[in-house]
């Protein structure tokens, strides 16, 4: 397992990024350098990320797949990420097809779908009128009337 060239490279990628980040705290020395190595670190991830998607998805996937990320952009990394991890796997057969690519959409969306409740809080101080209320007593059925503060009513 120690040969696995992907593996080295992800090995490689990681302690680059971690020296990065800590030159990064060590100063300000170098700024348009290690922006201009983050650049390329970037554009080189990508390409690969690309190169990977084109060996294992048809054209019609590739275009649904980039459809996807104009309107999702998250949740199209997310797929791009598990076709990714599968096809270094070994789990995918072949190339995905626009139907499989379908069902994949379909099983993610499933995972990633977001409960929408709807909470009504309603507010006591101007719909609750307590002075209406009537409480029977436990022992007998006498009722007493809850009665307001200031019974200055009639003076309005």
């Amino acid at each position: 397992m120690a040969d696995d060239p992907d593996l080295e490279a992800i090995r490689q990628q990681r302690i680059a990024q971690m020296k990065a980040q800590q030159a990064a705290r060590g100063g300000g020395q170098g700024g348009e350098d290690q922006q201009r190595e983050a650049a390329e670190r970037k554009q080189k991830e990508e390409e690969f990320r690309n190169s990977i998607l084109s060996q294992v998805l048809s054209q019609e996937a590739r275009a649904r797949l980039a459809t996807l990320a104009a309107a999702k952009p998250e949740k199209a990394k997310m797929v791009e990420n598990m076709i990714i991890h599968n096809a270094r796997m070994g789990v995918l057969p072949g190339k995905i097809t626009e139907e499989q690519l379908k069902d994949i959409l379909g099983r993610v969306s499933q995972q990633t779908q977001k409960q929408t409740t709807v909470k009504y809080d309603r507010r006591r101080a101007g719909l609750d009128d307590d002075d209406d209320e009537e409480i029977e007593e436990s022992g007998s059925n006498r009722r007493r009337h809850a009665l307001d503060d200031d019974d200055d009513d009639d003076d309005l």
